[in-house]
C-alpha cells in the first residue's frame, strides 16, 4: 500500500537533477536551466539530503554518477517526460492550442518578433512561446515544436524546410555614412572606423568576423580606428543603429532596418557563408495543424524578405 505521506522531490529539483546527471555538469546544466552552477550545486545536495543517498560523486573538474544516481535517473527522466505530454493534453483540451518555438535571440529579435503579429491575427487560438537561445536545444527532451537554426546545409537534418540563405557586408548609420570627415566610399576606408564585433574568441562563427569579410577583400593588413566587441549580434545592430561604428550586417535578417533607413549599406560587395535558416519541426508535433500552419507562414515571410533583402547602396 502505497504511503501518501512520503515526501516526494518537486520538480525544480528532478529537473536539476535529469539535466546534471545527462550532461554530468553542473555548469552545463546550470546554462540549461538559466540557472548558476552554484545554484544547481546546491539543488543536488538538497535533493541528496531528502533522498538520504550521494547521487554524484564529485571529482576534480568531473562529475560521475553513483549507483543510486544511475538508478534514479530513468524514473526521474521518465516523470519529466509524462508531466509535459500531460500539459500537452490539458491544453489541447482547453481550447487552445500551444506553439513553442526556439531560435537565436539575434533572429528572434531583428526577424521573428517583428513580424510575429501577422500570424497571431491569423490565428487567435494559438498561443506562441518563443524560446531564444544560443544553445541547440533538444527538440524532444525540451517539448519544443518547432527550431529555426542558422547552418550550413549538411547539418540541417533530414526534414527541414530551407527559409532562407545568408549574405554579409558592412552596414552603419545613415549619418555615420555621411561623415564627409570619414568617408564611406571603399572597404579600405574602413580603417577611419570604429568596428563593431562579436566577442566570440574560440571563433565558434567566422562567417560574423570582420576578419574574414576582410580577408576576401583583401584587407587583412587593415588596422581600424577602434574596435566595440558585443555578446550578442543584436547588441552589435544596436550600436550599429546609435551611430558608434561599422558592423557586418546580414540579409535579409537586416532587411527592415534597412528599408526603414536605420541602417545603410556604404558598399555594394558581400560575401554568402553558404548557411542560411532552416526550420525544423520536431517528431511530436508532426502532424498538428497549428505546427504546419506556423511553418507555411515562416515560408511565406521568408519567401518574401529573400526577394528583397539585397544590400542597397548608401545614398548620395
Amino acid at each position: 500500500m502505497s504511503n501518501g505521506n512520503v515526501r516526494l522531490p518537486s520538480l525544480d529539483l528532478l529537473r536539476g537533477f535529469e539535466a546534471s546527471a545527462r550532461l554530468l555538469s553542473f555548469t552545463r546544466a546550470g546554462e540549461e536551466l538559466h540557472l548558476t552552477q552554484s545554484a544547481v550545486s546546491r539543488q543536488m545536495q538538497e535533493l541528496e539530503e531528502q533522498l538520504g543517498v550521494k547521487l554524484f560523486e564529485r571529482r576534480h573538474r568531473a562529475l560521475a554518477l553513483t549507483d543510486a544516481g544511475q538508478q534514479f535517473y530513468p524514473a526521474a527522466a521518465q516523470v519529466l517526460a509524462t508531466m509535459r505530454a500531460a500539459t500537452d493534453r490539458l491544453r489541447a483540451q482547453s481550447g487552445r492550442r500551444a506553439l513553442a518555438v526556439t531560435t537565436t535571440h539575434s533572429f528572434a529579435a531583428l526577424w521573428l518578433i517583428p513580424r510575429l503579429a501577422g500570424f497571431t491575427r491569423a490565428h487567435p487560438g494559438v498561443d506562441v512561446r518563443i524560446a531564444a537561445d544560443t544553445r541547440v536545444q533538444d527538440l524532444e527532451r525540451d517539448g519544443l515544436d518547432v527550431a529555426i537554426r542558422h547552418g550550413p546545409a549538411s547539418l540541417a537534418g533530414p526534414g527541414a524546410e530551407r527559409l532562407f540563405g545568408e549574405r554579409v557586408f558592412p552596414v552603419c548609420s545613415a549619418k555615420l555614412a555621411r561623415d564627409a570627415r570619414r568617408p564611406l566610399k571603399e572597404p579600405a576606408d574602413l580603417r577611419h572606423h570604429v568596428l563593431l564585433q562579436y566577442d566570440d574568441p574560440d571563433a565558434r562563427h567566422p562567417w560574423l568576423h570582420w576578419r574574414t569579410w576582410l580577408e576576401v577583400e583583401r584587407l587583412e593588413e587593415l588596422k581600424p580606428a577602434g574596435r566595440l566587441s558585443f555578446s550578442g549580434y543584436e547588441q552589435i545592430i544596436a550600436a550599429a543603429i546609435a551611430g558608434h561604428g561599422v558592423a557586418l550586417g546580414r540579409s535579409p535578417l537586416l532587411k527592415d532596418a534597412l528599408e526603414a533607413g536605420e541602417l545603410v549599406a556604404p558598399f555594394q560587395r558581400s560575401a554568402d557563408p553558404a548557411r542560411a535558416y532552416y526550420a525544423i519541426v520536431s517528431s511530436h508535433a508532426q502532424g498538428r495543424p497549428e505546427v504546419a500552419e506556423f511553418v507555411a507562414w515562416l515560408k511565406r515571410e521568408a519567401a518574401g524578405a529573400e526577394a528583397r533583402g539585397a544590400p542597397r547602396k548608401k545614398r548620395a
